[in-house]
């Protein structure tokens, strides 16, 4: 059964994981919003992902990325570079507001990874930054960037989910950066650094009472939507409380991570019986 566990750590390493969960999010935008699904857009979020976060996980230094030794690795490599080209593929299927508003994302990862200019640093090393950008990706990618082709990423109901998915990313980072602090350096500033673990598990539920509560903003709501956001809210948040710095080597990486994707399992089987 040994090959059952390199198989699901290189499942993990690969930044598939993350990607489900990306994808788990933009269906539930197109759910919401009663949109068709959009295959090209979500082949393109879905292989993109691998590939940014790859590179963000093991290429900020370039020629380690492209010149890389160890046979592990070499696999993660074939893999973001099939799924560059998947993304590259579907890319070419897409609107060209969507390519433009893919830029501006595209740009922003980039900070987030590569230096802007020689000796300085990037988004990555300001830890107190790093997950208002990340939230700020995924919610962008996830909520306006399917809604450009027909111009409603500027009605108010997207905005507010736009707002609630901010939120709601942003309190899924907290674990991480709980789990981070024994490694992060202290000039980084992360969130648990400033202001101590406490202080963040508190940010947490209040996070995640404002994702709740900016439903009932909304033109538009239904039902399930309100409940699952319940659920999702509640579940998060005691995540966030039951997180410790010395946490289990999967908490983070997969049950956190999966948090979006049980989201969305949760909207298709109560879709499927109500």
């Amino acid at each position: 059964m040994k090959w059952i566990k390199q198989l699901f750590v290189f499942y993990l390493d690969a930044s598939i994981h993350v990607s489900f969960a990306v994808i788990a999010l933009l269906e539930l935008t197109w759910y919401f919003f009663e949109k068709p699904r959009e295959v090209h857009i979500s082949y393109f979020i879905f292989f993109g992902t691998i590939s940014c976060y790859n590179f963000v996980k093991y290429g900020v230094e370039a020629k380690k990325y492209i010149l890389v030794s160890h046979t592990y690795h070499r696999k993660i490599q074939l893999i973001s570079v099939l799924a560059l080209g998947a993304a590259v593929y579907n890319a070419f299927y897409l609107d060209a507001n969507m390519l433009l508003g893919l830029m501006v994302l595209g740009f922003a990862t980039a900070l987030y990874a590569i230096p802007m200019w020689p000796k300085s640093k990037n988004l990555r090393s300001l830890g107190g930054l790093k997950i208002f950008i990340v939230a700020m990706v995924w919610a962008g990618t996830t909520v306006f960037l399917p809604m450009i082709p027909g111009k409603d990423f500027l009605s108010w109901d997207v905005a507010i989910e736009g707002g609630q998915r901010f939120i709601f990313v942003l309190a899924l980072m907290l674990p991480f950066e709980i789990r981070d602090l024994k490694y992060d350096a202290p000039e980084l500033k992360t969130l648990p650094q400033r202001f101590g673990i406490p202080k963040v598990k508190r940010l947490g539920t209040l996070l995640m009472s404002i994702f709740f509560l900016l439903t009932f903003f909304k033109d538009s709501w239904q039902s399930l939507e309100l409940f699952s956001k319940g659920v999702v809210a509640v579940l998060l948040g005691a995540m966030i409380w039951y997180t410790k710095e010395n946490q289990s080597t999967y908490f983070a990486s997969f049950w956190v991570e999966a948090i979006p994707i049980f989201w969305w399992g949760l909207i298709l089987g109560l879709g499927y019986w109500i």
